[in-house]
């Protein structure tokens, strides 16, 4: 068992989930007709099982026989032998194969060897070095024109040849050309307990990630939005200047649309952004009247409307001030109350930072105050591709 299922249950859905073959047969133990039946429950519909002999090449030609008793328009033009204990074989090394598939020869996926070859004596010692080159690692499946494997296998049988450990080897004895293809180094044969646990590995590893390939895309790719805004407005005579929503006592006040919360006003233009629902001027004209002097948390709340209603969740706002002066820090905590409530999230997705200019340009000269801001929303959906 591998990830809750048989390993040949896993082995024979890559070849049902890749619908190349007409016809599935596994041949198996006579005693066993139970145990397979549990073993593959769930694909056992598309499977013919057939009862196998004393060695693999007899079992092999149990399933060839049984392809070749099947009615004329069933049978197939060729066959692929496969190990059940290789439950790793890929569609991409499935479809190698058929573009290779020849009436004139046989197919042999295979990996080149790239370790050392050493020759032992029986009692361990090395007797020489096996040079690599040209040396492959045979797989399976193996594939072939079904005749002549057929016909082929059938001779070895009556000949008593029995001693064959793959289809290609019996091939070769008989003059049938073998093709190579390019094999998988995951297309791993389950042979000793460390093999086993290796595919236990990969088989988790392989659901893993086919459920992140199978998951709606929202769960790929979060549809998350980031707007910016910018906004600047000038000093003129007054007794004190609102940011972020806090009246903050200072010789002069800002000019300009509304209470002039220069951040506020920057903080709208960025969630608005994030819905491409224009700017603050676009909801708000600032030729209307009724937003003289109107509270700018009002233009923010509605900005939180339009993401709410869209099924937007906000994940942080991020604003700078830019001010030679009133200093920013005292009033720090009581605009991230403002910004909490107005906004819905909590303080620690806020921030308000404060920077001069250096005394350089309109702001360095105390003629005004600029704020740059920076939200961050998170729609229901996924990225267009």
């Amino acid at each position: 068992m591998i990830a809750g299922r048989a390993v040949i249950f896993h082995t024979l859905k890559h070849f049902i989930d890749s619908g190349l073959f007409s016809n599935i047969v596994l041949v198996i133990h006579k005693d066993d007709e139970q145990l397979c039946k549990k073993a593959i429950d769930g694909i056992s519909d598309a499977i013919t099982i057939v009862h196998g002999g004393s060695t693999r090449q007899i079992s092999t030609l149990c399933g060839l026989r049984a392809l070749n008793a099947m009615p004329e328009d069933r049978q197939p033009e060729y066959v692929y032998i496969h190990d059940g204990a290789r439950p790793f074989v890929s569609e991409a090394l499935l479809e190698r194969i058929q573009h290779a598939l020849a009436p004139d020869c046989g197919i042999l996926p295979a990996v080149a060897v790239s370790d050392t070859l050493k020759r032992a004596d029986d009692n361990g010692m090395v007797i020489g070095t096996i040079k690599r080159d040209h040396l492959f690692g045979a797989q399976t499946p193996q594939a072939f024109p079904f005749s002549k494997i057929l016909e082929l296998h059938e001779n070895a049988d009556k000949l008593g040849q029995t001693g064959f450990t793959d289809d290609c080897a019996l091939a070769e004895s008989a003059g049938l050309p073998i093709k190579i293809v390019e094999g998988s180094s995951d297309n791993i044969k389950i042979t000793w307990p460390a093999d086993l646990a290796l595919a236990q590995l990969r088989m988790k590893t392989e659901n893993m990630t086919n459920e992140i390939n199978e998951a709606p895309s929202s769960l790929q790719f979060p549809d998350v939005r980031t707007g910016n805004g910018y906004d600047v407005h000038p000093f003129e005579t007054g007794d004190g200047v609102t940011l972020c929503g806090v009246k903050i006592a200072y010789e002069k006040k800002l000019s300009g649309h509304s209470d002039a919360d220069v951040a506020l006003h920057a903080l709208t233009d960025a969630l608005l952004a994030t819905r491409g629902a224009g700017d603050i001027g676009t909801h708000f004209p600032p030729s209307d009247p009724q937003w003289k002097g109107a509270s700018s948390d009002i233009f923010v709340r509605h900005a939180v409307s339009i993401i709410k209603d869209a099924g937007g969740r906000i994940a942080n706002a991020d604003i700078t001030l830019i001010a030679e002066a009133p200093k920013i820090g005292p009033h720090r905590a009581a605009m991230t109350e403002k910004l909490m409530d107005m906004l819905g999230i909590s303080a620690d997705r806020i921030s308000i930072k404060a920077t001069t200019n250096e005394k350089l340009g309109f702001v360095g000269r105390k003629e005004g105050i600029a704020a740059i801001a920076t939200a961050t929303v998170i729609y229901p959906g996924s990225i267009p591709e």
